[in-house]
């Protein structure tokens, strides 16, 4: 059964090599009869959570823009792959506005289970990636049915395109096939909650 894949590009540039790694991804995953849905960030207006906690009552965000909707899309979303630059050893601003922004799924029900975090750098260290998953590694741990899936890092990357040829993009394409390959043993809640069980 095929799953529903939202693949979130979440730096600025469009076609940065973070970007190729996530469209590589969503190749996988489509070869392999999934329903995926891209989206870029650097397409969207985004702006910062303001802690008014409005949300924890309504399950909906005050501030009416793209981020609002995209959060019922990973709501939705059976797996969420995240593709980011490496900024300081963390993931990038944008991305990180995003999880702050899924607040409203703090206390509601959702379907994602499988993350996936696709990141690229500069450096090409043990610690380059670190941040990043650490970062988003606190956010999943607020989702008690999600786990991260798996990390695939290009490191080592200096110029636009240079992710041609790197090891990572086969990576993230055999991910992609591999997708809903290792189901997790709990029950599909989204599922159950379809069918008002």
């Amino acid at each position: 059964m095929g799953k529903k894949v939202l693949v979130l590009s979440t730096g600025m540039r469009r076609n940065g090599n973070f970007h190729q790694m996530a469209q590589t991804f969503a190749k996988g995953a489509a070869e392999a009869g999934h329903e995926v849905e891209q989206i870029c960030l650097s397409d969207k207006k985004t702006e910062c959570c303001r802690g008014c906690q409005v949300c924890q009552r309504t399950k909906e965000c005050v501030i009416r823009d793209d981020a609002a909707d995209i959060v019922q899309r990973m709501k939705k979303a059976d797996v969420i792959v995240f593709a980011t630059p490496i900024y300081f050893y963390g993931m990038c601003g944008n991305m990180k506005n995003l999880l702050d922004r899924t607040y409203p799924l703090y206390m509601d029900d959702y379907c994602f289970r499988d993350i996936y975090l696709l990141a690229s750098a500069g450096e090409d260290t043990e610690t380059t990636v670190r941040g990043t998953v650490e970062g988003l590694n606190g956010w999943i741990r607020c989702f008690d049915r999600a786990r991260l899936a798996d990390v695939i890092f290009a490191g080592g990357i200096l110029e636009k395109g240079g992710i041609e040829g790197h090891p990572a993009l086969e990576q993230a394409y055999h991910a992609g096939k591999k997708v809903g390959m290792e189901e997790m043993e709990e029950k599909d809640v989204c599922l159950l909650s379809e069918l008002h069980i």
